[in-house]
Formats: C-alpha cells, sequence, structure tokens
C-alpha cells in the first residue's frame, strides 16, 4: 500500500480539488487497515467537484488486484470502464457498447449506474463484490438499487470487482452499437470537465433546458457553460472548484435541476 500527499485537481477529469491525503490500496488487507478511519473512495474522478480546500478523509484508490481481471471472469473495479468496452468488441462480446466514452473506473460506473441514452451498466452486470464493514459480499445487481445515474449501496460501501453479462454477437452488429454512440458523444465537449453536470428532468433534456435559459457560453472566472452543450461546465485552465460551484449553483437557482455530480468538501453559500 501507498499513501501519498496530493492535490486532488490532479485526480480528477475536471482538474480542480484541493488537498488529501491518498491511498492506494492493493489487496483485501490493505482496505482493512484503510478504512480503519473516515474515507472517501475515488475512481476515475469524473462525475466528482472537489472543494478547493479539499477532504480531511482519507481518499482511497484501487490498485493492485483491483486492477486486474477478464471478460471470462472477474474485472477489477479500479480499472477503466474505456478498456473493458474496448476489450469486449475486440472479443466478439456485446454489451458494453452503451458505455463507449464514459471515462469512469469501473466501481465509480457502477456506484452511479453510469450509461447513455443508449443504455446503463446495470444492464451488463452479473455480479457485484462489495466490500462493507470489513468484509468482501458478493451480490446480484438487483440487490444494489441502480437507478437512473444512481445506487443504494450502504455509505461506505466499496465495489471491489464485478463480473460482467454478455453475450457473444457478430463483429458488424458490436460495431455498428459503437458508431451510433460514438456519433452521439462527438457532440460533446473536449475541454475538461466532470461529465454531465445536471440529471435530466422526467421527459426532458437538462441541457435543453439550460441552453434555452441562456447560459451556454456563460462564465464565472474560468469556468464556463460549454457552448457545445449545454450541460457540461468545463474548465478552461486554472478554473478554481469555488468558480464551478458558482457557476453550477446559478444554473440550479434558476432551473432547479438536480446535480448529477458527486461533491467533496464544503462550499461557501
Amino acid at each position: 500500500m501507498e499513501v501519498r500527499k496530493v492535490q486532488l485537481k490532479d485526480y480528477t477529469t475536471l482538474a480542480v480539488g484541493g488537498p488529501a491525503e491518498l491511498w492506494i490500496v492493493e489487496n483485501e488487507d490493505d482496505l482493512l487497515r484503510a478504512t480503519e478511519a473516515p474515507y472517501r473512495v475515488l475512481g476515475n474522478g469524473s462525475n466528482l467537484l472537489v472543494s478547493d480546500a479539499g477532504v480531511p478523509e482519507r481518499v482511497i484508490k484501487l490498485g493492485g488486484r483491483f486492477l486486474e481481471g477478464e471478460l471470462s471472469g472477474w474485472v477489477g473495479a479500479g480499472s477503466l470502464l474505456p478498456l473493458w468496452v474496448q476489450t469486449a468488441a475486440k472479443e466478439g462480446l456485446s454489451g458494453l457498447e452503451p458505455l463507449l466514452g464514459i471515462p469512469a473506473s469501473v466501481g465509480g460506473a457502477v456506484r452511479m449506474n453510469a450509461g447513455t441514452r443508449f443504455g446503463e451498466i446495470k444492464d451488463a452486470l452479473a455480479e457485484v463484490e462489495v466490500f462493507h464493514q470489513g468484509e468482501l459480499r458478493r451480490l446480484p445487481p438487483e440487490a444494489l438499487g441502480l437507478g437512473y445515474r444512481k445506487s443504494e449501496l450502504p455509505p461506505g460501501a466499496i465495489v471491489t470487482r464485478v463480473r460482467f453479462d454478455l453475450k457473444r454477437r457478430p463483429a458488424a452488429e458490436i460495431a455498428e452499437r459503437m458508431a451510433r454512440v460514438d456519433a452521439a458523444r462527438k457532440r460533446q465537449p473536449k475541454r475538461k470537465s466532470a461529465g454531465c453536470a445536471f440529471k435530466n428532468p422526467p421527459g426532458d433534456a437538462a441541457g435543453r433546458l439550460i441552453d434555452q435559459a441562456g447560459f451556454k457560453g456563460i462564465r464565472v472566472g474560468r469556468a464556463m457553460v460549454s457552448p457545445e452543450h449545454a450541460n457540461f461546465v468545463v474548465n478552461l485552465g486554472g478554473a478554481t472548484a469555488r468558480e464551478v460551484w458558482s457557476l453550477v449553483r446559478r444554473i440550479q437557482e434558476e432551473l432547479g435541476l438536480e446535480l448529477e455530480w458527486e461533491i467533496w468538501g464544503t462550499f461557501e453559500p
């Protein structure tokens, strides 16, 4: 196990966030030690806004055996989801195509039930291994309470490994599905972001509502509502978490949308 003092802006896709103590765990014994004090779990740092002041808790990141796996068995939750999307396609296995381009760890994707309009990770799960209160348990996906961009995992539970339920299909069919997802994602901004900022309200799209309200291109400091896709707040370079927070709060106060991001640390009103 390795323990480092870090700036979380270096570990988030939005590139903001202050200091923390990072614990990189490699096995179950490391998890037992790391969870002896208050902690948070960091995946790939997407869908996450961290305060400029950082967080006082230990930040646990999965490494070692939790990065390993194979599609015919268990996949480590610390590994990156895009790796397995591409591997499945190469092996002629279908089920992960809707997740193309999502920059999440496997465990983070399960916790947030990551997905696109083409499908969600819950549709491709067979079994999930979870570390909670010092023990590893294997659960069926229906026990996780997976819904639209959420799960009902107990507080402090850590997804450690998953088994996917994939079907063998013709390569051309898989390629066609991936092409549809890729075409939709190409409209998203290329600048640093934390993914979609707001959940889509029932029967509508958050991006459409934000655009209609005139927020596209609005800036607070170096944080900006993307001109390409209004449901993305992007970092123009050197943005602070406070600037990002000010911008998303303005949108929330006007439109009443629910944040999709996880928020770490404290922010001024």
